[in-house]
């Protein structure tokens, strides 16, 4: 049997030659597709560049030479079945026409699944882009936005892969599905009930703005700081540097303290002095603290400094201050720098911190009176 007999016999309704043909150009497609996925992207970069200019060539291929090569396999897949004959079986034409008709609602799916991937992937570069931009400027409401815009928009796309789905594979008609989800809108809201209440959080969350991103804030017994504002949740980084999401309903349900917008930070303690100080070494003490306080360049002039209370076991001086500072670390180190220096006026005064004591007082044991009388005897 020569080459060409060989190419010209048939199996299941196809001759070899188309076998050789779908599986050359299924190759092809397998080993050309990260190719050609390569050179569409560079493509569509050069068409998107001077939109992009914060964002390099790699990071546009990155996010799209996936869901590129599996849309280019899929256009090589529908070439090589094209070469094929669908074998009959003895079957009636109206049953190899359904069959034909399933597999070809099969691929139309995965093409628009592909598609939608690829559709996804551009709203992340634009998401990127505009992140880019945000980044450069001093406001943070720009910050919060871009994520959840670029959320909106992939829901969008979602939805819209979603009806074509419906339309294209299952043949049905979306303005009749729309007017269905009129009907059963009632029983839709009330499964998603939650998800529709963190959405609405969301919009009240941008437009009243009690908190943007990068704000210190402590939500029940949560604190953290905020690094994103999502389409139903809100991420937190909170000061054990784990990662919480929370329920964008939590965030406007609870009562929020935005630690971010206090004007300073308050230090607020007890200075204990042994019972021993006498009135005047006090009164000296709490003079030069007070004065101290109000020169102190990162205090404001509210802070208080104060004889107390008289407690169990020591004379106690209330010591209240403000620290000009939001950021943690300036705000340990002054108060540092002023416990220095509260130890120092009090050792130079000569007096004694305290600390708790219990003085117990033992009774000298008596000769206990037996009530007995002594007799004289004869």
């Amino acid at each position: 049997m020569d080459l060409r007999t060989f190419l010209r016999t048939e199996f299941l309704n196809n001759t070899m030659e188309n076998y050789f043909w779908f599986a050359g150009i299924l190759l092809f497609g397998y080993l050309f597709k990260t190719f050609v996925s390569k050179l569409v992207s560079e493509i569509m970069f050069r068409l998107l560049k001077k939109y992009s200019q914060d964002v390099t060539k790699f990071d546009f291929k990155r996010l799209l030479i996936q869901p590129l090569e599996f849309l280019t396999f899929l256009f090589f897949l529908y070439i090589a079945f094209d070469r094929l004959n669908f074998p009959k079986f003895d079957l009636p034409a109206k049953e190899v026409y359904y069959w034909k008709g399933i597999f070809l609602r099969v691929y139309r799916a995965f093409l628009i699944i592909s598609l939608t991937w690829v559709a996804l992937r551009l709203v992340d570069f634009v998401g990127l882009i505009f992140m880019k931009r945000a980044e450069k400027t001093l406001s943070k409401m720009d910050d919060q936005l871009v994520p959840f815009f670029k959320d909106f928009g992939k829901v969008i796309v979602v939805i819209i892969g979603f009806l074509f789905i419906i339309s294209f594979v299952f043949d049905q008609k979306v303005s009749k599905i729309v007017a269905g989800l009129g009907i059963g809108g009632l029983a839709l809201a009330f499964a998603a009930k939650e998800s529709l209440e963190n959405l609405l959080a969301s919009f009240t969350i941008f437009l009243d703005q009690p908190f943007t991103v990068g704000d210190l804030v402590q939500v029940g017994e949560i604190t953290g700081v905020v690094e994103k504002i999502g389409f139903r949740s809100t991420r937190i980084r909170t000061l054990e540097k784990s990662y919480v999401t929370v329920p964008n309903k939590n965030m406007i349900d609870k009562p929020l303290d935005n630690l971010t917008l206090r004007t300073f930070r308050r230090a607020k303690f007890d200075i204990h002095l042994t019972y021993n100080t006498t009135s005047e070494q006090i009164k000296n003490i709490v003079t030069e603290i007070q004065q101290y306080i109000l020169d102190h360049p990162r205090t404001n002039d509210e802070g208080r400094v104060r004889f107390m209370n008289l407690g169990p076991s020591s004379k106690d001086i209330m010591l209240q201050y403000f620290v000009d500072t939001m950021d943690w670390d300036e705000y340990i180190d002054t108060k540092q720098e002023i416990n220095f220096k509260i130890v120092e006026i009090v050792e130079k005064h000569g007096a004694r911190f305290a600390f708790p004591t219990t003085t117990l007082h033992v009774a000298k044991d008596e000769k206990p009176d037996l009530g007995l009388e002594n007799k004289d005897t004869e």
